[in-house]
């Protein structure tokens, strides 16, 4: 599957937009996202409208608890055509139709009510607007409010009478019927905005009308009226005839072809795309163009936000490509009240722009990286806060002026995550010898904005040279062009959209076809976190093949994620082919795609396969999703002849030994050759030779130090962690567990150092023999930091969980609450234990024993 988003292509389809954050349940809700549709809509021409949609968005109905869920599984989740099902999906695609309706209604009719007190003055002696300025402005806009209230008060006792014998075909193919009024919407669209802009400009009364309509909430919602700009409520109905094309998709999906509603379905489905073509065929030519004094089309191919280095420090851009010219913005600071505008910072004709690697002689401008405990710490922080405000909105407080601190301070520290975060140098260069670096968060972008540049440069550009007016006009055409309006953060998502999902993805990279010539391939995986993405794993390098087969697993931990991406490299040997940029050997991306991870897919006990096609190469994959929740179980093991999920101290009595044989052969592993290894304990291993040594160490096999002189280091590094993780108690112990979170949150140094240590002390033999083991080559690991990129802290973010977190029976008992709490609070005290013990100075089991601390206390 392509990535939901193709904003790269200069046929920008508007469709890809809605996929983005489509959500049934809450249109209309966010005064922000109308602004947005407004900010884009408010291009010189209309934006292009997909009429054939190839692939569902995530439908959004409420679920028993009020939680977000999705009605439109894949179709193989419906085995057989399983009609009771489809019918009980089409239910709740029509329930959340129908609440999106309520909505739509709502906002016509906010616009309805100024428009009858405006006609009303028009003829009198102090008259706002004339009557054809509001004639104008309102166009169809009570034709199209009955249309709707008609079909809603139609389809409402439907479902509240639903049965599988309900049939809603008529209702839709009615309202496809009558399409005919939002033609003559759409023809007079840009009139209308235009008229109501220069009313605004003119009449300040008007002016505070237009910027303050109040819409109402749906009846069953406890939120009060939101306000928002008639600019943006005027687009609404333009919204609405693709989100009605696209309910139609998923009904037809879901509705047995032997049921009545079939044909006058496909009917309703047949007529919307015909009015869609028909109005595309009129829009396409000049959407997002920008007219130049010299009368040429410039158009705008891709946008978005990157973090350049400039004079030595990060800044935060908004870098527009159009058809012949890559544009630097960023946005000025305006007095209340006034329109945002854009400054410019510098521009490079595509002519001119080139890619080229540095020489030698060239010097490369210092660039400051910050700690990745400093990274990790921020994240803590921003799960805190989030946390905060979902306790506050469950108070019932949730329009209180708290939230809306926290939501504030979550901005800010979101925004800072996103400038310090991106490490990968993306380099252009002017052919006059001026270069400008940016940095990125991910391999996919810089190829994502160099591909799209390249494409363009094909044709035949020739250099352009903007006056100061030109440069000034097309600057300020970037604002209502743009197609990203806000920096990617959670603090601008609508409270109702989806978070993202919190647990374990499991992905099989089975195999990929497509390459024309032999090469030496593999894939990474990576998946978004607090707004850029990180890459999680890489498969091996299958070696002179035009058909890898992989076959590998991977077990990926998810922070709020939403997409996974899979890129297939082909591995350069050559060392003569370094990146100047970043001191590595290049490999060659040779295909790129992404996936949304839609909850009720994954969620499913079942693996779900599916391919992304990526340049002619199919990739196939599977994956499946653990949820949190329960991946904080620890299970202990039935057969007690094993060392997972067994007792630590029936491990070491069984093997006559202080320290577990696992964990010394992994520790001794890992230490000869896994060292230096870039990311070690925190790149997943392959799960099959996870799982494999597993095995191989419950049954005592006699092939285990061959296994492991043979294994992936990443593999071994997994497999000592999934030890720990699998202990039917932690490390640490249960019994101790709330004594460590007393004492790491004490302030005095002296008191913390006595109470962790007589912690310490607490533990039984072979649990401190064993930790202390781990200590210390943890502490070796971290002694290798400039060449592993593993920090103290980087260790204790991955072990502070495994060798703290409580098993099951305590989480039941109420040191735990909801997973998501154990995320944000419990883990971060999981992490700042492991790391005092880190940053101590060597501990010795025998000196430990012998030391008698003048403090006590019960634990």
């Amino acid at each position: 599957m392509e990535p939901l988003s193709t904003r790269g292509l200069p046929r920008l389809s508007w469709i890809d937009t809605l996929y983005s954050n489509f959500n049934y349940n809450t249109d209309g809700y966010d005064g922000d996202a109308a602004e947005d549709h407004k900010s884009q809509d408010g291009s010189e021409t209309m934006p292009f409208i997909d009429e054939s949609p190839t692939i569902s968005p995530s439908l959004c109905a409420c679920g028993p608890d009020g939680d977000a869920i999705s009605p439109v599984p894949p179709e193989d989740l419906l085995p057989g055509g399983d009609i009771e099902k489809g019918l009980e999906m089409k239910k709740l695609v029509l329930s959340g139709f129908l609440a999106s309706e309520e909505i739509y209604i709502n906002q016509l009719e906010a616009l309805l009510l100024p428009m009858r007190p405006l006609k009303a003055t028009a003829t009198s002696s102090q008259p706002v607007l004339t009557i054809q300025q509001v004639e104008t402005i309102f166009y169809k806009i009570q034709d199209i409010f009955e249309i709707h209230k008609e079909f809603y008060d139609a389809l409402f006792p439907h479902i509240q009478q639903w049965d599988e014998k309900v049939a809603v075909g008529h209702l839709f193919q009615k309202l496809a019927s009558q399409l005919g009024v939002y033609k003559a919407f759409v023809d007079n669209y840009k009139t209308a905005v235009e008229t109501a802009e220069k009313c605004s400009q003119a009449n300040t009364q008007f002016q505070k009308i237009s910027e303050n309509l109040k819409v109402k909430g749906p009846k069953d919602s406890k939120d009060c009226n939101t306000n928002v700009t008639m600019e943006a409520l005027l687009y609404k109905p333009i919204d609405r005839v693709t989100r009605s094309t696209l309910v139609l998709h998923d009904l037809l999906k879901h509705t047995p072809k032997d049921h009545p509603d079939f044909p006058l379905l496909q009917d309703a489905l047949r007529i919307s795309q015909n009015f869609l073509s028909s109005i595309n065929e009129e829009i396409d030519p000049r959407r997002t163009a920008v007219t130049t004094p010299k009368g040429e089309a410039r158009q705008l191919v891709k946008d978005g936000f990157l973090v350049e280095v400039s004079e030595g420090s990060r800044k935060l851009r908004h870098v527009f490509l159009f058809t012949d010219l890559l544009l630097c913005a960023k946005m000025k600071k305006t007095s209340a009240g006034r329109h945002q505008q854009y400054e410019c910072k510098w521009y490079i004709p595509l002519a001119d722009l080139t890619f080229q690697l540095l020489d030698d002689s060239d010097v490369l401008p210092h660039i400051q990286v910050l700690p990745e405990h400093e990274i990790e710490e921020m994240k803590t922080k921003i799960s805190v806060i989030k946390s905060e405000i979902q306790k506050e909105k469950k108070a019932l407080k949730g329009q209180s002026r708290n939230v809306e601190r926290l939501r504030k301070k979550m901005n800010e520290q979101e925004s800072w995550l996103l400038l310090h975060s991106p490490t990968i140098p993306f380099r252009i260069h002017n052919k006059h010898g001026k270069s400008y670096l940016f940095l990125l968060s991910s391999d996919y972008e810089r190829s994502e904005w160099r591909e799209s540049i390249q494409k363009l440069q094909r044709k035949d550009l020739q250099t352009c040279q903007l006056s100061s007016v030109e440069l000034q006009v097309l600057t300020s055409s970037c604002f209502k062009l743009r197609t990203v309006h806000n920096i990617p953060v959670t603090s601008y998502k609508d409270d109702e959209e989806t978070p993202g999902l919190y647990g374990f993805l499991h992905v099989i990279v089975h195999s990929a076809k497509g390459f024309k010539e032999s090469a030496n391939l593999y894939c990474t995986l990576e998946v978004d976190s607090y707004g850029y993405f990180v890459s999680k794993a890489k498969t091996r390098v299958f070696r002179d093949t035009t058909e890898p087969q992989w076959n590998e697993e991977f077990e990926i931990e998810l922070e709020g994620s939403q997409c996974l991406r899979i890129l297939c490299y082909e591995k350069c040997y050559d060392k003569t082919k370094l990146n100047k940029d970043d001191n590595e050997i290049v490999d060659i991306i040779m295909g790129k795609g992404q996936v949304q991870l839609d909850p009720q897919t994954v969620q499913s006990k079942n693996w779900h396969m599916d391919v992304i096609e990526m340049n002619g190469i199919k990739v196939e994959f599977s994956m499946k999703f653990t949820s949190r929740d329960l991946s904080l179980k620890r299970t202990p093991s039935k057969k007690q002849s094993g060392v997972f999920g067994v007792k630590i101290s029936v491990v070491t009595k069984r093997e006559r030994s202080k320290v577990p044989y696992i964990v010394r052969q992994c520790i001794e592993e890992v230490e000869k050759r896994g060292i230096d290894e870039v990311g070690i304990y925190r790149i997943s291993g392959v799960a099959t030779d996870i799982q494999a040594l597993k095995a191989a160490f419950d049954t005592n096999s006699k092939d285990i130090l061959v296994m492991l002189s043979d294994m992936d280091i990443n593999a071994i590094a997994g497999t000592l962690k999934l030890y720990f993780r699998e202990l039917p108690e932690p490390l640490l112990t249960d019994r101790l567990y709330p004594a460590f979170m007393e004492g790491i949150a004490l302030s005095d140094p002296a008191a913390k150092e006595n109470c962790m240590m007589h912690l310490l002390r607490s533990l039984p033999d072979p649990n401190l023999i064993t930790f202390l083991s781990l200590l210390e080559h943890l502490k070796r690991v971290a002694d290798n930091e400039p060449i592993n990129k593993m920090s103290l802290h980087n260790l204790g973010t991955v072990f502070g969980p495994t060798l703290l977190r409580p098993s099951e029976s305590e989480v039941t008992k109420g040191h735990i609450t909801l997973a998501t709490d154990i995320w944000s609070h419990d883990v971060m005290a999981q992490v700042q234990v492991l790391l005092y013990y880190l940053q101590h100075p060597p501990i010795s089991f025998a000196e430990l024993k012998r030391n008698t601390l003048y403090f006590s206390t019960d634990v």
